[in-house]
């Protein structure tokens, strides 16, 4: 399936119904006086967050979406129809944007989620509504309300609990191969993940999302190669999975320039918790892998964790540490959800 991350659309919620001018009449009723019904009310345009989607590709081929017309009123007080609300299906974690790509309408991030986009026009009154003690047979009805036209954004952001960052060809897909069932495309050349891919992760009975994010490179977040189209899926996340080529002749360097794109971006990412590795140390002799963790340590200010995708080795020991990261983070959310406990009363 290809994957498509944000689309425009065009909506349209549905016209509410002319309301009826109309006259009762029956035999042996001369004057039967108005009974003209009221208009039908025009559909709505929603959004929902639903399950068993991970792309907005379906938005590519259909891009706009009309509601239902409310039915006009009829005779003998009769109301029309309501017109049928239209509902576009996306995936959890999607954002409806205005046409400005800035303002953010609604973020649908659990299953059932609900938006009315667009909202219907009102049925117009039929001529029984303005009849009065002056007005008996009153030839007036309302027209109904038009609906609403307007643009709109999908984007998703993928809802994952760890977020794999990393220049190019760093290990990402090789790490989520071998800790997932995800199979994403692995090659011994830079940008072989064109799109994100989503893993379930296990450790000691625990399990979590993983989602690996095509690599960055020097410039991405002023939208130089392909990243800068795909961190919005890691600002979710609970932690960064900072993954460092172990055989990289600038190790230090690697990790200063990700760092850099994750705060020139922003949204919150350079303060995300992050764990730090580095990776495919099963190519190092040790005295090359204790000289690189070093120089690592140096330039981060903090530890260091290592790590072979390939071998295994040290994965255990990683996921645990992302794993727990995230339940502090569970905790923070927990604690800042938690209303403020109210003073006890002293006498």
């Amino acid at each position: 399936m290809k994957f498509l991350d944000l689309c425009r659309v065009t909506i349209r919620s549905g016209a509410g119904g002319n309301g009826c001018v109309s006259f009762r009449r029956e035999k042996y009723i001369e004057f039967g006086g108005p009974d003209g019904g009221d208009g039908g009310a025009g559909g709505d345009v929603i959004a929902e967050a639903v399950e068993g989607l991970n792309t907005l590709i379906d938005f590519r081929y259909q891009r706009h979406f009309f509601a239902q017309n409310g039915q006009g009123g009829m005779g003998s007080q009769r109301t029309g129809k309501d017109g049928k609300d239209i509902v576009l299906k996306v995936p959890v974690g999607t954002e409806v944007l205005d046409e400005d790509q800035e303002t953010v309408i609604a973020d649908l991030t659990e299953v059932g989620q609900r938006v009315v986009l667009a909202k219907g026009g009102n049925g117009g009154w039929g001529n029984l509504h303005f009849k009065s003690a002056t007005n008996q047979a009153p030839r007036r009805a309302n027209p109904g309300q038009e609906g609403v036209e307007r643009d709109v954004w999908l984007r998703l952001k993928l809802i994952a609990e760890a977020g794999l960052v990393g220049l190019p060809n760093a290990g990402k897909s090789t790490f989520l191969a071998a800790t997932s069932n995800a199979r994403p495309k692995i090659a011994d050349y830079p940008f072989t993940t064109l799109v994100p891919n989503l893993g379930v992760v296990g450790v000691d009975g625990a399990e979590f999302v993983v989602a690996d994010i095509p690599g960055l490179i020097e410039g991405a977040s002023e939208g130089r190669g392909l990243g800068d189209q795909f961190l919005g899926h890691v600002e979710r996340c609970s932690v960064l999975l900072h993954l460092v080529d172990g055989t990289s002749a600038t190790i230090t360097k690697d990790y200063r320039t990700i760092l850099d794109e994750l705060t020139r971006y922003g949204a919150g990412l350079e303060d995300k918790p992050a764990v730090l590795v580095l990776n495919k140390v099963d190519a190092l002799d040790d005295k090359t892998r204790k000289a690189n963790v070093k120089k690592l340590e140096k330039a981060s200010g903090g530890p260091v964790m290592q790590m072979s995708g390939v071998t295994g080795e040290g994965v255990t020991e990683v996921l645990r540490a992302v794993k727990a990261q995230i339940a502090e983070d569970r905790l923070r959310a927990a604690i800042s959800e938690k209303p403020a406990e109210e003073e006890s009363w002293r006498p």
